[in-house]
């Protein structure tokens, strides 16, 4: 798995300006919204209901796109990219965390973490051999041939981050990661994610309603209508 140059900024939002047509209205998210996060960095964001944490994430992912304004990462123009080119970008170069693991049940746990990788051309045995390998980095050699029901809460978000890491992204976007999880469980989620960007250079970024969870990132980012508010930097 490679690892990421920590000098090199590699998310940068300009301006960026963002609303929803909702019942007739136009209701504003961002307005010239700025933001920069260096490679390598692990961000957590955090806001109230309707600060825009999601919609932040959202395009990030690429799902979305800024009515106004540059969203670059890496070498990429997300705000100037059609949807093709979006989702071609969101295949090769982010993984993403979901609160509530977003794994198929019909699958065991080697399938569901192979799925990305059936969006490149790489041979079966290939697709096998990064399957095991992040299966081990997460702890789940011997789970490859289980179904997610029998699993734990915990042990399904470690098939998740498996999954979101299998094509070795530079990007890893995680949206409430810990939110379904007890305590202990969402603390071994969070050292995971710790380890992936301290031993493997990974980008990430982190919205969470937690702020225990949000201790382990570097700086935490705080939303409050639309514009950040606050930031706190790990000790």
């Amino acid at each position: 798995m490679t690892t990421a140059n920590h000098l090199e900024p590699y998310i940068q939002l300009s301006g960026i300006s963002k609303a929803y047509a909702i019942g007739g209205e136009t209701v504003p998210i961002f307005s010239s919204l700025d933001l920069k996060i260096p490679s390598g960095d692990f961000v957590a964001i955090m806001g109230p209901s309707g600060s825009g944490k999601s919609t932040l994430l959202n395009m990030l992912a690429g799902i979305d796109r800024p009515d106004a304004g540059c969203l670059r990462i890496g070498s990429s123009r997300l705000d100037q990219m059609g949807e093709a080119a979006r989702a071609s970008w969101r295949a090769h170069c982010m993984g993403i965390v979901f609160q509530f693991y977003n794994l198929l049940p019909m699958l065991t746990v080697a399938e569901n973490v192979e799925l990305p990788l059936l969006l490149k051309s790489l041979s079966a045995r290939d697709r096998r051999g990064r399957v095991e390998k992040v299966l081990e980095l997460v702890g789940l050699a011997d789970r490859a041939r289980q179904y997610p029901v029998s699993m734990s809460g915990g042990q399904q978000q470690r098939v998740g981050i498996a999954r979101a890491i299998v094509a070795d992204p530079a990007l890893l976007l995680c949206d409430e990661p810990t939110g379904d999880l007890d305590r202990k469980s969402a603390d071994e989620v969070l050292a995971m994610l710790r380890m992936l960007n301290r031993e493997f250079g990974k980008t990430i970024v982190m919205v969470t309603h937690d702020p225990q969870a949000a201790l382990h990132a570097n700086r935490t980012l705080h939303l409050d209508k639309g514009a950040f508010i606050e930031e706190r930097r790990a000790a």
